[in-house]
C-alpha cells in the first residue's frame, strides 16, 4: 500500500494512455500547478479528483486511491451504490 503519491506509478499510466500531466489535470478539473503539488504530495486528492484521474488512466478508482495515498474514500459504481440504497430500504421496511 502506497503511504505516498506514487509518481512513477502514475506517469507510467499516462504514458501508456499517450496522456501527459497536463492533460490528466485538465480532464480532472485541476489546473496544473493543483496536479504538481500533488505530484509532490503536498496536496490530496479529493473523491472526484480520484474519479476522474481513474476514469483517464483506465483504472479503478481503487488503483488510483492505492497509488495516490489518498485517505479519501473510494467512490462507488453507480451499482456499488444501488445495492447499498436497495439494502438500506430494505432494511428500513424492516425485511
Amino acid at each position: 500500500m502506497a503511504l505516498f503519491f506514487d509518481p512513477q506509478w502514475f506517469d507510467a499510466r499516462l504514458a501508456e494512455r499517450g496522456l501527459t500531466r497536463a492533460m490528466l489535470a485538465a480532464a480532472s478539473g485541476m489546473r496544473e500547478a493543483d496536479l504538481a503539488l500533488v505530484y509532490k504530495d503536498q496536496r490530496e486528492l479529493s473523491v472526484a479528483e480520484v474519479a476522474a484521474f481513474a476514469q483517464a488512466l483506465g483504472v479503478t478508482p481503487a488503483e488510483v486511491a492505492l497509488n495516490a495515498g489518498v485517505s479519501t474514500p473510494v467512490p462507488e459504481t453507480v451499482d456499488e451504490k444501488i445495492a447499498a440504497l436497495e439494502a438500506e430500504l430494505a432494511r428500513l421496511k424492516g425485511g
